[in-house]
């Protein structure tokens, strides 16, 4: 996804540099002339804006604040974007140690996948303060629409809330599209018949057809999902909530896993574990 959002980034006239943990694919990049650092650091020095688009929060600690840390290249007054998926605390605490050395934060995850991504459509869950938001909105617009949630730690919440909803509709879709065919229906007209219904979403169309044709590539392994269903968990415990539905999905996902389906696209998955339930 990073990939595409700083090519959205160039193409829109902004000098982007970028780097990788896997070289390759940052020097990829350089056809749509994209500059490539051997290091974070040297990415983000002296540039206005820094984004992060990282696989989790250890991840990102490591390399915005760890060892030759990316934060410390960059100029007091810049601002530090993390479009990664963290936790809520995470990113408050990435917000303080910012502020520390007068950088500004923001956590702006994403929802729309590699798709949006490629397509400049992202949904951008901003967290941090209302300025920091609105000086954000020329850089973000080409990467899609971006929405001021609340402060520092909103944005990851929200990207919470959206996993939930993400990955418990998967599920339902799985079942209904599988109850469906067992019952002697077409799953592909039952899915046509239910189209701008109180069914439809966008999980329902995309993940719907995928399960229907079988088309799993590309997609998300099942086992990203437990690393959001598992935060999603442990927050609401912090907060005294107890969510059964994220319960139950967050147990479907690791059963996947634990029998060896975690490398399996997340739709891929759940249908054939729905599969083996309906026998």
């Amino acid at each position: 996804m990073g990939g595409h959002m700083a090519r959205q980034l160039a193409k829109a006239g902004f000098a982007v540099t970028v780097w990788n943990r896997s070289p390759g694919k940052a020097e990829a990049l350089e056809r749509f002339g994209v500059g490539v650092a051997a290091e974070a650091a040297e990415a983000a020095r002296d540039a206005d804006v820094v984004i992060s688009m990282l696989s989790s929060g250890p991840v990102c600690d490591e390399v915005l604040f760890g060892t030759n840390a990316a934060v410390d290249a960059m100029q007091p007054g810049s601002t530090l974007v993390v479009m990664s998926s963290i936790p809520v605390e995470t990113a408050r605490r990435q917000g303080e140690l910012a502020a520390q050395k007068g950088i500004r934060y923001a956590d702006a995850p994403v929802s729309g996948g590699e798709k949006g991504a490629d397509e400049g459509t992202l949904a951008i869950m901003g967290g941090g303060d209302a300025d920091t938001i609105d000086a954000l909105r020329p850089v973000l617009a080409p990467l899609g629409r971006v929405t001021h949630v609340g402060p520092v730690g909103a944005g990851s919440l929200a990207k919470l809330a959206n996993q939930l909803i993400v990955a418990s509709n998967i599920c339902a879709v799985a079942e209904a599209l599988l109850l469906a065919e067992r019952g002697g229906a077409d799953p592909a007209r039952v899915r046509e018949a239910l189209l701008g219904g109180f069914a439809d979403s966008t999980v329902f169309r995309q993940h719907g057809l995928r399960m229907i044709e079988a088309d799993f590539v590309p997609g998300g392994p099942a086992k990203y999902q437990i690393k959001d269903t598992g935060t999603t968990l442990t927050f609401a415990a912090s907060l005294g909530l107890t969510l059964p539905v994220a319960t139950e999905v967050d147990r479907i996902f690791r059963g996947l896993v634990d029998n060896g389906g975690g490398d399996l696209d997340h739709s891929a998955a759940i249908i054939e574990l729905r599969r083996i339930n309906f026998r």
